[in-house]
């Protein structure tokens, strides 16, 4: 048996609903965060496996791109939910409804 773009896809796909359950049902920040990562790296693995399968290097080289902006987004990301932890003692995403404008 080979394995498929189909596998491929089928494999992010499920990944992407992972995360997407993750982040709806869910009010904490830091599993919220780590389900869009998860829905970020099904997206990697998506373009990986087409630009694998069209025999096309530029997907691949695209997808260093998006795991170094990640990396920084993570960074930004998890300084600003220390942040709110400290501030308000709390990572539940209900707490902070007074941060609307």
């Amino acid at each position: 048996m080979t394995v498929g773009l189909d596998h491929y896809l089928v494999v992010s796909a499920v990944l992407f609903c992972l995360g997407l359950l993750g982040v709806v049902t869910r009010r904490s920040l830091i599993v919220m965060y780590m389900g869009l990562e998860l829905m970020l790296n099904a997206a990697n693995l998506a373009l990986v496996a087409f630009s694998h399968f069209n025999a096309d290097l530029h997907g691949q080289i695209l997808v260093f791109f998006i795991i170094t902006v990640a990396a920084a987004e993570v960074a930004v990301g998890l300084a600003l939910i220390v942040a709110l932890y400290r501030k308000r003692q709390t990572t539940d995403a209900t707490d902070f409804t007074g941060l609307k404008l």
